[in-house]
């Protein structure tokens, strides 16, 4: 009997920053058949994160990468100009020149379990209905202000563009629509693992030091998604606080890495992959 693979995955690597780039020496399989999920912002710049990507694509019998914002930000310091779904779509182009799948590939599954999984990469971005208390129910003119005045704009303002659709939340909603009939599709006797740069539920924001932040990390329109899709774990990054949670007994687990002056803090140090299945 062969050895049973094992499903890792890990998020927001931000190569970029320096002393994150050795860490993806560590991120090694333990078998040929072991898999990879990556749950974005592995960098800014394009050719970062491509590298990235071929380098764990060598070393993983299938890697699936999923954008975060970093991956979409469109910088001065980045020879490549593409914006907003242009972007998005050149990355996507570029992972599968490499064999990295993306969420516009056919969804890969895991047949290692008491049941079939399948790993459903989403790219959905977020709508800005994650709002404060204070801002529930106000113009989202006043839910921006009110961040303000708190020292809290998510960079994505500046840097993440979204054309063609004229905002961001605009093409948060065209890919909710796209993703949620892929969802539908898959067969009704498999799980799933959900795997998203931006939690689908509002609860890992809640240790959120500035809770005014929760705009810029998901939308309202996912919030049973786990449910509706059986998933098995719901996998994601973004908030760098690495923890598992449950909620409706569904597995969420925050796979992040994060910025070195945030893993030198922790007790374990830098945890650059974490086993899921």
């Amino acid at each position: 009997m062969g050895v049973v693979p094992t499903l890792y995955a890990t998020s927001d690597l931000h190569v970029t920053h320096q002393g994150n780039a050795p860490l993806v020496d560590r991120i090694q399989p333990t078998s040929a058949e072991d898999w990879l999920l990556v749950v974005g912002d592995v960098g800014e710049r394009m050719s970062a994160v491509v590298d990235t990507l071929a380098v764990l694509r060598e070393r993983f019998a299938t890697v699936v990468w999923v954008p975060g914002n970093h991956e979409l930000w469109t910088t001065v310091k980045d020879p490549d100009t593409h914006r907003g779904k242009d972007r998005y779509d050149e990355l996507v182009r570029r992972c599968r020149a490499i064999g990295v799948l993306t969420p516009e590939d056919e969804f890969p599954v895991w047949r290692h379990g008491a049941r079939p999984l399948t790993i459903a990469p989403l790219f959905l971005l977020y709508d800005y209905t994650w709002r404060t208390p204070s801002a529930e129910d106000v113009p989202l003119e006043e839910a921006m202000r009110q961040a303000r005045e708190a020292g809290v704009v998510c960079t994505d303002e500046y840097l993440l563009h979204a054309d063609p659709f004229e905002s961001r939340a605009r093409w948060c909603a065209s890919r909710l629509e796209l993703t949620e009939k892929k969802l539908a599709a898959i067969p009704a006797d498999h799980g799933t693992v959900l795997m998203s740069h931006w939690p689908l539920h509002r609860h890992p924001t809640a240790p959120l030091h500035y809770p005014e932040f929760a705009m810029w990390c998901g939308t309202k329109e996912t919030a049973d998604w786990h449910l509706r899709f059986r998933a098995e774990v719901a996998v994601y990054g973004h908030l760098h606080i690495p923890r598992t949670t449950y909620h409706d007994r569904v597995r969420f687990e925050e796979v992040s890495l994060g910025y070195p002056r945030e893993w030198r803090k922790r007790a374990r140090g830098a945890v650059p992959m974490r086993a899921l299945l």
